[in-house]
């Protein structure tokens, strides 16, 4: 899910450096999200870890 979210900052670097500022904003917002997205999924999967503890 990172990697989308490279890609998207890739393409509004590339798209900032040709004038193209709609596109380039459009692309920060939706890798913005997708990072905020990833990060609370990280969350839920450490809490649901660490709630099951190891069990042997």
């Amino acid at each position: 899910m990172l990697g989308w979210v490279v890609t998207f900052l890739v393409i509004a670097l590339i798209a900032g450096i040709l004038g193209f500022g709609g596109i380039a904003g459009a692309s920060v917002e939706i890798a913005k999200i997708i990072f905020f997205i990833a990060v609370i999924l990280f969350l839920v999967s450490a809490v649901v870890g660490l709630s099951r503890g190891r069990r042997i």
